[in-house]
């Protein structure tokens, strides 16, 4: 495939956490530089960027390779999600606009069709969206890239089980989540946050199921 020259960095970067790269796999820039139909300078590039953020290492004698995170750098990553996110809510209930609001309601009511169907993987995918929807509503550029960062390194880290019943996990008020209720009944202006509430307003987006982080498979073969 051919891709523009800028997007290297997030398709090297999406391969690795869905697993099409496994982890402690080497990352030859011949080979990403055939793969996505551009030059070795922009894998150069991008390589360097993801090593900066956590998804790439370079060993001796071995060049880049996928990074091996360990259990306490993935328990680590969730605990720094856990504060961070939180702020982020308390950012977007005092500078949400009312598009921020539809988008998000929006993505509530989907939810919620979709866990009535049993729908649960479009659940995660509608999860992250709401994330990423809340953290734009904070206004808050520095954060937004933390927390874009912190849900793709988690989506990478951490094995995640799918709900037995997916209508469990997306209940029919919306996400049982105070910064969620507190964007959209409060207004701006009206909440802060006091302790950690959790990073997810509900299983269908994803949550982690508590056990040992573990890769995700690789490519069959």
């Amino acid at each position: 495939m051919r891709i523009p020259a800028h997007s290297v960095c997030t398709a090297i970067r999406d391969d690795i956490v869905s697993g099409v790269f496994e982890r402690g796999s080497r990352l030859t820039e011949e080979v990403l530089a055939r793969r996505y139909g551009v030059s070795r300078v922009p894998v150069r590039e991008a390589l360097r960027t993801l090593e900066s953020e956590g998804f790439v290492v370079t060993r001796r004698h071995a060049g880049a390779c996928v990074a091996e995170p360990t259990e306490q750098e993935a328990a680590d990553l969730l605990e720094v999600r856990m504060l961070l996110e939180p702020l982020g809510a308390a950012r977007a209930a005092q500078r949400r606009t009312d598009a921020h609001l539809k988008v998000l309601r929006g993505l509530v009511r989907l939810g919620q069709e979709r866990a009535r169907r049993g729908e649960g993987e479009d659940l995660r995918s509608l999860g992250g969206w709401f994330h990423e929807t809340l953290a734009q509503a904070s206004g808050s550029p520095g954060l937004i890239a933390l927390l874009t960062q912190l849900r793709h390194k988690i989506a990478w880290m951490y094995a995640v089980d799918q709900p037995v019943r997916p209508a469990d996990s997306w209940p029919s008020t919306g996400p049982s989540w105070t910064p969620w209720r507190a964007v959209t009944r409060n207004g701006p202006g009206r909440w802060r946050p006091s302790t950690p509430s959790g990073p997810w307003p509900c299983t269908g987006c994803a949550a982690p199921t508590g056990r040992v982080p573990s890769p995700h498979p690789g490519p069959a073969g």
